[in-house]
């Protein structure tokens, strides 16, 4: 019981799941040509996109041809916003609904993308059945669609975020999750998966409040390193101590974007960080980034399973780990759990080409 005990993290009940499925595919010359010109290849695509999404029940679908990173987030309205890079997507998936396309219908993409967002009860219980719905939908989108030999890249995002310190504030109802990898969960609901990449990971954001600035910084302090490295000795001595040698903290205002070393390297631009990790070495894996001169709302923080934490179980003794490595710095930290979200997600991740 005891062993058990160990791999079930205790989750609260008012967590929120969610999974949505991102396909893209790289056009060229050749793609348009296939079609009279550039607005009606687009028109035909989201034409029919829409009408396979209907047969299969999938009711939330965007489609994006301005070459910008979709990026989901939950909220109670529904929200699409534009930067320069990102695409941003808010909705909550019990009520929200949409099938629309973004960018320039007379302008070429470099990609194609359609983001599937999965919608009503039970999302975690269900993924494997919106996954199947999803890639049945691609298959015959590339039957349908005059290019040959066209691939798509899928990602399959997943995850659950939950306020850490719920009970302090008063949410005392929790759930004991196993957190299973999702190969596991897929072949025993049915849903087989091609040759694919997986990856694990939680990521948290440390708002820094007034209480921490007035903690740890000088009135009239103008640089900000000595704030950072000590917020960053806290986080990798907790580290260390729990054994998690793959981590990143990000403390510039970019968004980070996590991924599997072997599909994609490190890069950044003016508003995404993309960190890539191997889950196969159990050496460390460090980033460290921040910028001394500038003071930012929040930092945020990734830890990254390795092939050693997952267990037949399921991640659940990887994210006890996570929580403990959380609730440490926020001692060292003088967080109030009363008044402070700590804002915590437990991501799956998988990719592939079909």
């Amino acid at each position: 019981m005891a062993s058990q005990t160990q791999h079930r993290v205790y989750i609260p009940t008012n967590a929120r799941a969610n999974q949505y499925i991102l396909a893209e595919f790289k056009t060229d010359d050749a793609f348009y040509e296939c079609f009279s010109d550039c607005k009606s290849a687009h028109e035909r695509i989201a034409r029919q996109l829409f009408a396979l999404c209907d047969e299969a029940d999938l009711y939330n679908v965007h489609m994006l041809i301005n070459d910008k990173l979709p990026i989901v987030r939950f909220h109670e309205e529904s929200y699409c916003l534009e930067t320069k890079r990102q695409q941003l997507f808010f909705y909550n998936p019990r009520y929200h609904e949409a099938h629309s396309v973004h960018g320039d219908a007379d302008q070429k993409a470099r990609k194609v993308r359609f983001l599937f967002l999965a919608t009503g009860e039970d999302i975690r219980a269900n993924t494997a059945d919106f996954h199947a719905r999803v890639t049945k939908v691609l298959d015959t989108l590339q039957e349908q669609l005059p290019v040959k030999n066209l691939q798509f890249k899928v990602r399959d995002h997943q995850h659950l975020t939950y306020d850490i310190f719920a009970r302090a504030k008063g949410h005392k109802e929790s759930y004991g999750y196993k957190l299973r990898a999702l190969d596991s969960r897929y072949e025993a609901r049915g849903c087989n998966l091609p040759q694919h990449k997986d990856l694990t990971y939680a990521r948290f954001t440390l708002p820094l409040t007034r209480q921490i600035k007035t903690h740890l910084l000088d009135n009239q302090c103008e640089d900000y390193s000595k704030l950072y490295a000590r917020i960053e000795d806290s986080f990798l001595s907790a580290c260390e101590g729990k054994k998690l040698p793959r981590r990143a903290m990000v403390a510039n205002g970019r968004t980070p974007l996590i991924r599997h070393r072997d599909i994609d390297t490190s890069a950044h631009n003016e508003e995404l960080e993309k960190l890539s990790f191997l889950p196969s070495i159990d050496t460390t894996q460090n980033y460290v980034i921040y910028d001394g001169s500038k003071l930012v709302e929040s930092i945020d923080f990734i830890i990254v399973a390795g092939n050693e934490d997952k267990h037949d179980m399921g991640y659940g003794r990887f994210m006890n780990q996570v929580e403990s490595v959380i609730k440490s710095l926020c001692t060292a930290l003088h967080v109030n759990a009363e008044r402070q979200d700590i804002n915590t997600r437990f991501y799956q991740h998988l990719s592939y080409t079909r």
